[in-house]
C-alpha cells in the first residue's frame, strides 16, 4: 500500500468499555506500520484533567509554576503539554499531528468520522446503529447489514479499509 491522500484518513474505534478497542488499535497500528504507513493515534479521555508527567520532574514543575505550554524534547521523542480552555476537537488534534497517513482515534463516538465498532457479544452493551459505523469487530448482534470481522482478522479489516485510504 502507498499513501494516496493529502490529509490523513481518520478512523474512530468505538465500543463500550472492555470490548477490545485498545487491543484492536495495537493490531492496526502494527499492521499499518508494517505496510509503511505513518500512524498517529488519539485516545479520548473522558475525565477532565490528567497527568502524563510525574510529580517532581522538571516539566511537571514548569506546568505547576504556570506555563501554558510545556514541550519536552530529546533525540528520539517530543511531547507537548498544553493547557486548553475547552476540549480540542478531533480535527484540531489531527492538525497538530503533522505528517501522518492514518489516525486511529480510540473513542470519539460523537464524531462524524468513519467508525469501527468493537463489540463483546452482549447485546445490552452494544450501541445503536449509526450511519458512520462502516464495519464491526467482534460479536455485534445489532449490526447484521454491515461488514463484520473476527477480532483476529486484522488483515481482512485492513483490506476492507484500503478504499478509504484512497478517498
Amino acid at each position: 500500500m502507498k499513501r494516496c491522500r493529502s490529509k490523513p484518513l481518520v478512523l474512530c474505534v468505538v465500543g463500550t468499555q472492555n470490548t477490545g478497542k485498545t487491543t484492536l488499535m495495537e493490531k492496526l497500528i502494527s499492521e499499518y506500520k508494517n505496510l509503511g504507513f505513518r500512524v498517529g493515534t488519539v485516545k479520548h479521555h473522558h475525565i477532565g484533567d490528567f497527568e502524563i508527567d510525574y510529580p517532581g520532574k522538571d516539566s511537571w514543575k514548569h506546568a505547576r509554576a504556570g506555563a501554558d505550554v510545556v514541550f519536552l524534547s530529546s533525540l528520539s521523542k517530543a511531547a507537548m503539554i498544553k493547557k486548553v480552555e475547552q476540549e480540542l476537537t478531533l480535527e484540531q488534534i489531527v492538525d497538530l499531528m503533522g505528517e501522518v497517513d492514518i489516525v486511529l482515534a480510540e473513542g470519539y463516538k460523537e464524531s462524524d468520522r468513519p467508525k469501527i465498532l468493537v463489540c463483546s457479544g452482549n447485546p445490552a452493551r452494544q450501541a445503536d446503529p449509526a450511519p458512520e459505523v462502516i464495519c464491526t469487530v467482534g460479536y455485534c448482534d445489532k449490526f447484521k447489514d454491515i461488514p463484520a470481522f473476527e477480532p483476529d482478522d486484522v488483515q481482512g479489516l485492513v483490506n476492507f479499509l484500503q478504499p478509504f485510504l484512497k478517498e
